[in-house]
């Protein structure tokens, strides 16, 4: 996939654990890790701008853009 998902490297940045981060942006535990693990197939963007919102960064901090290989 071209798409790859950065959160794990925010979090990480921010000292913030999934719980808190979870807790914050009103999502499941298990759905948040989906997410931080690149197991989706989308994200909503209210989903995407509250994260934003908690981590005080932008969508381009978040989601890399990588050329697939083929």
């Amino acid at each position: 996939m071209a798409i790859i998902l950065r959160l794990d490297r925010m979090m990480a940045d921010r000292k913030m654990s999934l719980n808190e981060l979870a807790e914050r942006v009103d999502i499941s535990n298990v759905n948040l890790s989906k997410i931080k693990t690149g197991k989706v197939n989308g994200v909503r963007f209210t989903t995407l701008n509250a994260i934003c919102k908690a981590l005080e960064c932008q969508p381009g901090d978040i989601l890399e853009y990588k050329e697939d290989e083929d």
